[in-house]
């Protein structure tokens, strides 16, 4: 018997000295990214998708935006101290067992995330080498990429350019297979466990390919026809490190992520003039809702 009912009226009726304390083994992710204040990428796509996937998800902001569906009107990057208080708050406390990075913004951001993902010795690190916005907007200064090939890449466990930042990685212009393969092996090359160069930016079906250093593994899929594309990259990698925090292999996490962000932007909505976000709570493919059951 609770303590409530042998002293009735000395309670509040709130109180729930009753309540067992049920320990639940939830996914935990975390995504260290910029603010979408029009809700279509960064940190709010990235959190959309842990939560339609059933992964609770921890955000560390690394920039401030004024954007919509048109435009970046504004950027205000967050002081490196708070940035790395962000992290080592939510890991000393919560943890994560996958993170993802999205727009990192400057080199000394780059390092700093870098410097405490590595103290923490997180299990999987997806990079997102967000470079310009939907609208054209830089959103990683130039002198910022060296940083990223140097510092993060070489812990990251997948990392998931698209072409023109592929370009800019491997230093080489893309024009047809053999270039995505070239620029495949030399990102591969700086460090990460698994390349994937994403085919969204290419004519034809949307072929993303996949390579660990030994292997290409091309994934194809469905071009949705739709302007509601704001978010893809962001919500493509988030749904790895969520497949990656139920204890998905890779490949299948990749997998994975490209059939939700199919299902994202068939049921897409317009919400604004411009490129308008995919469709997060989208219903989830059978072999989604059966991999992550399978899990649990």
């Amino acid at each position: 018997m609770g303590q409530c009912a042998q002293l009735p009226g000395q309670c509040s009726r709130f109180d729930n000295s009753e309540i067992p304390d049920v320990h639940i083994n939830v996914p935990k992710a975390m995504t260290i990214a910029g603010s979408d204040s029009g809700g279509g990428a960064g940190i709010q796509a990235d959190l959309k998708t842990f939560f339609a996937l059933g992964v609770h998800g921890s955000s560390v902001l690394t920039a401030i935006t004024a954007q919509n569906t048109i435009e970046v009107a504004a950027i205000a990057e967050v002081p490196d101290e708070v940035v790395i208080a962000q992290i080592d708050t939510v890991a000393e406390d919560i943890g994560a067992v996958a993170v993802k990075t999205g727009m990192l913004s400057s080199a000394s951001i780059i390092q700093n995330v870098a410097d405490r993902l590595e103290a923490w010795g997180i299990p999987w690190l997806v990079v997102d080498p967000v470079m310009v916005s939907k609208s054209g907007a830089t959103l990683l200064n130039p002198n910022a990429v060296d940083a990223l090939k140097r510092d993060l890449l070489p812990l990251a466990s997948i990392v998931t350019p698209n072409i023109p930042e592929a370009e800019i990685l491997a230093g080489l212009s893309i024009s047809n297979n053999d270039g995505i393969r070239e620029a495949a092996r030399r990102i591969y090359a700086l460090g990460p466990k698994i390349v994937v160069v994403k085919g969204g930016h290419r004519d034809g079906p949307a072929v993303d390919l996949v390579f660990d250093g030994a292997h290409f593994l091309p994934i194809e899929g469905e071009r949705i026809d739709t302007r509601n594309t704001h978010g893809t990259g962001c919500t493509f990698s988030a749904a790895i490190v969520a497949f990656l925090a139920h204890g998905l292999p890779p490949t299948k996490s990749i997998q994975l992520a490209k059939r939700y962000l199919e299902a994202a932007l068939r049921t897409s909505n317009s919400i604004g003039k411009g490129h308008s976000p995919v469709n997060h709570a989208t219903p989830l493919p059978i072999e989604i809702t059966d991999a992550i059951a399978v899990r649990r």
